[in-house]
C-alpha cells in the first residue's frame, strides 16, 4: 500500500511540474523583420552594418582611383581580420560574408581566399600533384596576388543606470593597400541602443 500511495504522489508531482509548464511555441518569421529580445548584438545589427557597410565600400572612389590607374583591370580584395573589442561576443563572419558575396556580384572587383580556407585549397594543391591526372591537377604559382586587405574593429561602450541602460556599437573597416600599405577606404556603421527593464 506505500508503494502504491509513493506511486501516485511521485505521479501526481510529475504530472503538476511537467502538466502546468508553459508550452514553447515557435513560428516562422521573415529574415529581414528587426525583433530584439535582449538588447544584445543580433542578426538586425548584423544586416544593418553589412548593408551600409557594402554601399560604402562599392560607392567609393577607391575602387575609380584603381580603374584610373590600372585600365581594364579590377582590384582584388582578401578579407584580414575583424577583430572584436566590444563586451560581448560578435561573429564578424555573420556581415563579412554579406559584404564578400556583394563584392562578387557587384563584379567592380574581385575577392580571394584568405587564412584557413587559403591553406586549404593550397593542401588540395598538394594532392593533386599525387592522385590527380596531369590534365586536371592545378598548377603552383597562379594565385592571384590581392591588392588590398580588408580589416576592420568592432568596438562598443556600454553605459548603465539602474534598470537602464545604452549600448554603443562602431564597427569600422579599412582597405590597405598591400604594397604600399596606404589606407585606401575607411567605412564605418554606429548602432546605439537604450534598453530599459
Amino acid at each position: 500500500m506505500k508503494k502504491l500511495y509513493k506511486l501516485i504522489t511521485v505521479s501526481l508531482i510529475a504530472i503538476l511540474l511537467f502538466g502546468c509548464a508553459p508550452k514553447r511555441q515557435v513560428q516562422r518569421i521573415e529574415t529581414d523583420q528587426t525583433i530584439d529580445l535582449s538588447g544584445r548584438w543580433n542578426d538586425s545589427d548584423s544586416r544593418m552594418v553589412s548593408d551600409e557597410l557594402i554601399k560604402q565600400l562599392l560607392n567609393d572612389n577607391w575602387i575609380n582611383n584603381y580603374k584610373s590607374q590600372n585600365p581594364n583591370k579590377r582590384p582584388i580584395l582578401i578579407v584580414g581580420l575583424v577583430r572584436n573589442k566590444s563586451h560581448e561576443h560578435i561573429d564578424a563572419n555573420t556581415f563579412i560574408k554579406n559584404i564578400e558575396r556583394a563584392v562578387i556580384q557587384d563584379g567592380s572587383a574581385r575577392l580571394v581566399q584568405a587564412g584557413n580556407k587559403r591553406e586549404a585549397l593550397r593542401a588540395e594543391r598538394v594532392e593533386q600533384q599525387d592522385y590527380a591526372s596531369s590534365e586536371t591537377a592545378k598548377n603552383w604559382g597562379l594565385e592571384l596576388g590581392a591588392d588590398y586587405m580588408l580589416q576592420g574593429t568592432i568596438s562598443s561602450i556600454v553605459d548603465t543606470y539602474k534598470k537602464e541602460k545604452i549600448i554603443y556599437y562602431q564597427i569600422n573597416l579599412e582597405l590597405s593597400h598591400l604594397e604600399t600599405n596606404e589606407i585606401v577606404w575607411i567605412g564605418e556603421k554606429k548602432i546605439k541602443k537604450y534598453v530599459s527593464n
